[in-house]
């Protein structure tokens, strides 16, 4: 193992593997902290994920730790810690505490937290993370169910989690290369900071920071900072590459859609299909809640549908009527009644023969995946920037789409199943 890698959702996890398996690496993601039943084969990057983005700060230290030395003790040599691409953390999160305690752990003297995915429309520039062009507190990802951004200045974000200085590398000296941010490394080191937010613009800045970043025990950020590590690795390893799949082979069974996402990504999504004249069925939090509607209803809605077109099963709700629910139900438990509810959906649809899963949401995907049984994934093709198909290779034999809320083009529920060969079922 070379790269190691903990994160802290399991959809983030999913992004991370594909950034690292499209430059290069044989790369595979484990559910949950290892366990000395999971086997690491011959992969060049390994990654934990967790479901640890929203849960107290010191049960997160306690799990990302934990995976953390399981990976260091396999032979990593770089670990990575991996959040999302809008620095979803309230200032009682877990992205500071997280980040140190891992420093901590691997005596990195100084690293860098660096969240942005330009790909995906997110940039930092002077410290301030923007979603396109604008302000991520200006952005749809303020109204964030459980971690609602109304600050974009990272450095005072971060400080405020942290107790050790935060510090920036700002977009100029990105400009100027690979050697010129090293050196602002050291010189922000020497000035008593020891986690720096780093300007990035472009794909190129990614790649200029990834440089930089040879031989620092630890790096932290979104996916997109992978975009440079394994290059360090070609140069000093020679690792060879596998060849790359167009499509991916997934088992016989039939396919569906579950949505917990409430993001503007998400719900045009849900539109797109609806356009489409996909079957589509919305979970109402409150019918459940008082035992209306159940998981078994759900499910069995989802069997009774033509078997040639995915339905989707949904839950995602616009800003206003999100914050009309939660006052009613409480923000965390609303959350968790729709994740254990498409859990039960998904546990059901998998014993009718249901093989083939698209879940949109972070907090949903992790929520699915558990009640599943699914330890190991491998990574597929890519759908969309961040989002690729998966297949298990430890549990149920199952393709699965695991998408941030926020990923994915308006068509991504229709276009998503192209990449993938069904086998036979006698295969």
């Amino acid at each position: 193992m070379l790269i190691g890698a903990v994160a802290d959702d399991i959809t983030g996890a999913t992004d991370l593997c594909l950034m690292l398996s499209r430059e290069g690496m044989r790369t595979i993601q484990v559910i949950g902290v290892p366990t000395g039943e999971v086997a690491f084969s011959d992969a060049d990057a390994v990654v934990v994920a967790l479901k640890s983005r929203t849960i107290p700060a010191a049960e997160a230290v306690e799990m990302s730790c934990a995976s953390a030395r399981v990976l260091l003790a396999a032979g990593a040599e770089q670990l990575i810690f991996k959040y999302c691409s809008t620095f979803d953390s309230t200032d009682a999160g877990n992205i500071g505490p997280v980040a140190e305690a891992l420093q901590d752990l691997t005596g990195a003297p100084v690293t860098i937290a660096c969240p942005s995915f330009p790909a995906a429309g997110r940039t930092v520039y002077k410290g301030h993370l923007f979603v396109g062009d604008r302000l991520l507190s200006e952005s749809p990802l303020k109204d964030h169910p459980l971690t609602p951004m109304r600050d974009p200045d990272l450095v005072r974000v971060l400080q405020r989690q942290c107790r050790r200085p935060v510090g920036l590398v700002p977009a100029e000296t990105v400009a100027k290369g690979s050697d010129a941010v090293k050196a602002a490394f050291a010189e922000q080191y020497a000035a008593g900071r020891r986690m720096l937010i780093v300007d990035t613009l472009s794909d190129a800045d990614l790649r200029t920071i990834g440089k930089a970043c040879a031989g620092m025990k630890l790096v932290t950020g979104g996916s997109g900072v992978a975009m440079g590590l394994p290059e360090n690795f070609r140069q000093s390893r020679g690792f060879v590459p596998p060849p790359r799949k167009a499509r991916m082979a997934a088992p016989a069974g039939r396919a569906a859609i579950l949505a917990g996402s409430c993001s503007a990504a998400t719900r045009g999504q849900i539109e797109a299909a609806k356009a489409a004249g996909r079957p589509v069925l919305r979970l109402d939090i409150a019918a459940v809640a008082d035992g209306r509607q159940t998981g078994a209803d759900l499910a069995q809605w989802a069997i009774n549908t033509p078997a040639d077109l995915p339905p989707l099963i949904y839950s995602s709700a616009g800003p206003d009527e999100l914050a009309g629910i939660q006052a009613q139900m409480g923000r965390h438990e609303s959350g968790a009644l729709v994740e254990r509810t498409l859990a039960d959906v998904a546990r059901r649809l998998a014993d009718a023969g249901f093989s083939r899963f698209l879940i949109a949401g972070g907090e949903t995907s992790g929520a699915i995946v558990e009640a599943l049984g699914v330890k190991v994934l491998l990574i597929g093709p890519e759908i969309d920037p961040g989002v690729p198909w998966t297949r298990s290779i430890s549990g149920p034999d199952l393709a699965l789409a695991l998408k941030s809320g926020n990923f994915g083009a308006p068509d991504f529920f229709l276009k998503a199943w192209d990449l993938l060969e069904l086998e036979t079922a006698d295969a």
